[in-house]
């Protein structure tokens, strides 16, 4: 009797043991991971920024603080446009930056970030989770040794800021200006000297005359960046970025090394900061605008003039980019094919209710 007593109470206490300790054992089993993450842009820039801070620490959240993203800001690691090369040599494991900076490598960098008169925000999201655009640009991005995942969109942007007003194609010829990506090729068939300048030297530059005009994001980060106090006049559309989409950019062997969880939690919390980053601009925007605008910055409209030679300008570009870019030419057809759908959808939906709602909701 009391060998099976003795029998009995040791397999209850093994049980009891067992599932005591199981939660423990998971735990350790997950394996502690540090990254460095640098941005292209600095700390004032409170939705770009704040959008890989949340992020990092939703990540932190869903491990349990076993896997922790250090950011660190435009300078802090790396200098603001040598991100990606930092990610790809294995400097850091990832970076946040616009894709768009790199068109030097290739120009099918374009298309992560924003392309001339393509997709606004709703569509540019529904081409890359739906529409196959982060697996066709991860493709792509494979030959470099890194992968990347979509943290945050601007929405549209406006044209910029310009020391003087732009009433013709004309006054294009021979201006000094700062733009992103494929925008400043485009603008370089109608004069424009373009240049690819950090956001964080706009202001001095504008101010000690290097540059004659810079176009950054909108209202918020502009305000940010003081452009209205060295250039005035504050131009739109920005038809060169009917969206812009951030990437954090991971190094693969970082990312292949991550247990399927990790893979998982990273995909989960940069989906929430790319959608948090529009909404915070679509609420800050606005009173930024109004604040610029009290400050003596200048709204003024592109003429439809300079926007049909910009959109003639682009239409040539895209011809030559497909005969000598094979990546480009690949992502391009069905990135177009989706944009054309896509307008297609909305002149019968979006359009006719924002157009409704602008010109004072009356039918």
């Amino acid at each position: 009797m009391e060998r099976r007593q003795f029998l009995t109470r040791s397999a209850l206490g093994a049980s009891a043991t067992a599932a005591i300790a199981a939660p423990a054992i998971a735990q350790s089993a997950r394996p502690e991971i540090r990254w460095r993450l640098a941005s292209s842009y600095p700390k004032s820039l409170d939705t770009i920024v704040g959008a890989v801070e949340m992020m990092c620490k939703r990540v932190g959240e869903l491990t349990d603080g076993r896997f922790k993203i250090s950011l660190h800001a435009a300078g802090e690691l790396l200098p603001a446009l040598q991100v990606l090369d930092g990610v790809q040599n294995g400097t850091i494991e990832a970076g946040h930056s616009a894709s768009y900076f790199y068109i030097g490598k290739d120009p099918a960098f374009g298309f992560g970030t924003a392309i001339p008169f393509g997709m606004n925000t709703r569509a540019q999201n529904a081409w890359m989770y739906v529409g196959g655009g982060i697996e066709l640009l991860n493709e792509f991005y494979a030959n470099y040794g890194v992968m990347a995942l979509p943290v945050g969109n601007t929405g549209a942007q406006m044209a910029g800021w310009y020391r003087k007003e732009m009433k013709s194609v004309a006054d294009f010829n021979g201006l000094k200006m700062r733009v992103g990506g494929l925008a400043g090729k485009v603008l370089s068939k109608i004069g424009v000297v373009a240049q690819q300048l950090p956001p964080g030297d706009l202001y001095p530059a504008l101010e000690k005359g290097v540059i004659d005009a810079a176009e950054f994001v909108g209202p918020a980060d502009d305000e940010h960046l003081s452009l209205h106090k060295v250039a005035k006049y504050y131009y739109y559309p920005g038809w060169w970025e009917g969206s812009a989409t951030l990437s954090l950019f991971i190094n693969q062997k970082a990312f292949d090394a991550l247990p399927s969880e990790y893979k998982a939690v990273l995909k989960v919390a940069a989906a929430e900061a790319n959608q948090w980053s529009t909404a915070k601009y679509d609420v800050t925007n606005p009173a930024a605008l109004r604040r610029l605008i009290s400050n003596g910055a200048q709204l003024k409209r592109f003429s439809p003039e300079i926007l049909q030679a910009c959109y003639k300008a682009t239409q040539q570009f895209m011809t030559e980019m497909n005969d000598t870019s094979p990546a480009f030419k690949k992502i391009h057809a069905p990135w177009s094919k989706f944009r054309d759908e896509y307008v297609l959808w909305s002149q019968f939906c979006e359009m006719p209710f924002d157009s409704l709602m602008a010109s004072g909701r009356k039918g």
